[in-house]
Formats: C-alpha cells, structure tokens, sequence
C-alpha cells in the first residue's frame, strides 16, 4: 500500500498543490453572474489538466476576492466545488485521485476521456445553468451590499507563471509513467516498483523542490500559502489506505465473503456486474470514505483486471470512475479539495454551511442530476 499506491498518489497531489500554489493570478474582477459562471468553466476544463486540487487552488482565491463585496456568497464556493473540485476533474488521470490510482493498476490515461466525458458535460453544463440562474438572481435581488475589501482592479497578469512549465512537466511525467514501457522492475520489501513509477516519482520531487525555490516569496505570501491543508490531506489518506486492504480483501472474497450483501447488490442475476448499482455503490462510499480508496474496492470488486475492465466491461469501468469522481462532491469529506476550498473561503470572511447543511445543498441539486445519469448513461 505504501509502495505500490499511497506515496505515487501523495507525490503527485503534493506537486500539484505546490506548482498551482505558486501561481498568483494578479487584478481583481467584479463578481458578476456571467463572469462567476465564466470561472467555473474554466476551472472545470483545467481540473483534468492540473488536477482538482491544482485548479481549485489556482481559482478559489481570485474567486472570492471577486464576490467579497456580495452578502450571499457561499453559494458561489459550493458550486465551485461541485465543478472545479469534482466533475470537471473526470477526464484523465492528472484529474482526481481516483483515476490515477486506476492509471497505476493499468488503466490507459485516454480511457476514461474516451468513456465518460459526455456524463461530464452533461453534469457540468447543467450545473452551469442552474448557477447562472440562481446568482443572477440573488445579483438582482440583493446587488452589492458591502464595501468592496478588494477594490476592481482592470490589470490582470499571472505572478509565478514559471510554474506553469513545471505544470506542463507534471503531466508529461504521468504520460511517460504510463506509455514507457522498459520492462525493467525492483523487488522492494516483496512489492514490485517499475522504472517508470521510479522516475515519474523522483521527477514529482525534483518539480515540487524546484517549485518552492523558483517562487518569488511574496508570490506565496500574496496566495497564503502553507503546508497544513496538504498535512491534513496526507495523514487522512495514510489512515484510509491502510484501513481499506482489509475491505478490499473481504470484498475480493465474492458473495461468500464478509461484504457478499455488498457483492449481490451490484451483480445481475447471471453473475454480469450491474453498471447502474457500482455507479450508486461506489458514489456513496465516496461521499462518505473519500473518493480514492473506495474506487479501489470497487475496482477489485469488479474483477481488478484492468484488460477485462477497459474491454467487455468497459461500462462497468466508466460507472465505477463516474461514481467516485462526481459523487466525491456530495460532502466536505468526499474529496481532498473540498475541506482545502472550505478552508480558504472560511478564512476570507465566506459563511459556509456546516457538514450537513453542505449535504443539503449537495444532495438537493446533485442528487437528482445522478438520478438522470444512472438513466442516461448507466441503464
């Protein structure tokens, strides 16, 4: 687990959350309805590239500085992290933990674009309108009703844009890790590490150091940035992936095992997996377990063959990474950006919903937009 998962996943979220930490997006925009949504979108087509922790970090901050002069703004960061630290990230590997530990277990890094993106965009462009509506009409109705804190500014610029070549290096060392194939392996402590992983790895400690020296100082200072919510992330995942080889090994075990209630569920009758329930099964975990373990259970469930998953149970595949990606944004706990994007929206002065009165927000709108995909896509 150490090896072979948690610390090729924490080297990469780490040098994510490093590189966009070092980017300051330099102006401050008026927080109109349009350019809100504008935002959004943007954040959602860059979290499969830089990933959800790297794009909500790069946008919550501009994002909030825009609205603070709004009463009602919570609204804004709740579909942020419903878009940017989410869905928009379902598309490659570079996007939401879950998917890149399905890369590690040899799951092409094109697949899942290949397999899911129209339930991406029918999720998020749904999402879009209903925020367009909703902050159009609390703009209408409450318009500014504070002394802006950060004035408008029109120059806008990017401070640390170096870091956005050791972005592009970020992806290029995931794409090498998974198309470089040398055949060449190490036995360590009985777990089998690959060159590939080796140097993909080693490359992600060589960004993040040459990250933190590059970055002017004052460009971490203006982005607040610190260590503590990516801690906070990496003892979370340590407890998750030790806590989940004994699920995994039950679930393993089929329908005589401990968890064969589980297994039934989201099996057919003639012993095929039901896409519909691991869609449903996997989402709900992930509310409640964090996203990227529970892909692995479920990933195991299904067989754990990755040929087999890509091939004739290519649907199965798409509702397992379906499911942990979108539904990770059901509560605060699903996803590691979510606590991060609440954190730094509560340190600005943005009253955010408790636990579950996010759940209520979560499950009010989203739900029901899953409901029409098991429909769509699932069936």
């Amino acid at each position: 687990a150490l090896l072979a998962e948690y610390i090729p996943f924490i080297l990469l979220l780490t040098a994510l959350f490093t590189v966009s930490g070092g980017i300051y997006i330099r102006g401050n925009l008026h927080g109109s309805p349009l350019l809100n949504t504008g935002i959004l979108l943007v954040g959602g087509l860059l979290a499969s590239f830089m990933g959800t922790t790297g794009a909500s970090m790069l946008l919550i901050r501009p994002l909030i500085r825009a609205n603070d002069n709004r009463r009602h703004n919570a609204h804004v960061v709740i579909f942020f992290i419903f878009i940017v630290s989410n869905i928009g990230g379902s598309l490659t590997p570079l996007g939401d933990p879950p998917l890149f530990l399905g890369f590690l277990k040899g799951v092409t890094f094109f697949w899942t674009v290949g397999h899911i993106i129209w339930d991406t965009v029918f999720l998020t462009a749904s999402l879009l309108v209903l925020f367009y509506l909703l902050d159009r009409h609390l703009y209408r109705k409450e318009g500014v009703t504070r002394t802006d804190p950060t004035p408008d500014t029109p120059s806008f610029g990017f401070d640390g844009a170096v870091n956005f070549v050791l972005l592009a290096v970020v992806v290029a060392l995931v794409l090498m890790s998974g198309v470089w194939q040398p055949g060449i392996a190490f036995d360590v402590m009985g777990t089998e590490v690959g060159l590939p992983g080796l140097v993909r790895d080693l490359g992600l400690i060589a960004v993040t150091a040459i990250s933190l020296v590059i970055t002017p100082r004052r460009v971490h200072q203006a982005n607040q940035f610190g260590w503590a919510p990516m801690q906070e992330v990496a003892k979370l995942f340590a407890g998750i992936f030790l806590t989940i080889i004994p699920v995994i090994a039950m679930l393993q075990a089929g329908v005589n095992g401990p968890f064969g209630a589980v297994v039934r569920a989201v099996t057919n009758a003639d012993g095929t997996p039901n896409p519909a329930m691991y869609f449903w099964a996997t989402g709900l975990l992930s509310s409640f377990l964090d996203n990227a373990p529970t892909y692995l259970v479920f990933f195991n469930t299904a067989g754990g063959d990755a040929v087999q998953l890509m091939g004739p149970l290519a649907n199965t595949l798409a509702a397992i990474s379906a499911g942990a990606v979108f539904m990770g944004a059901n509560t605060y706990i699903g996803n590691a950006p979510n606590l991060m994007v609440k954190a730094i929206a509560e340190d600005r002065g943005v009253k955010m919903p408790s636990f579950f009165g996010y759940m209520a927000w979560s499950f009010g709108i989203l739900v029901p937009l899953f409901v029409i995909v098991t429909f769509l896509f699932f069936r």
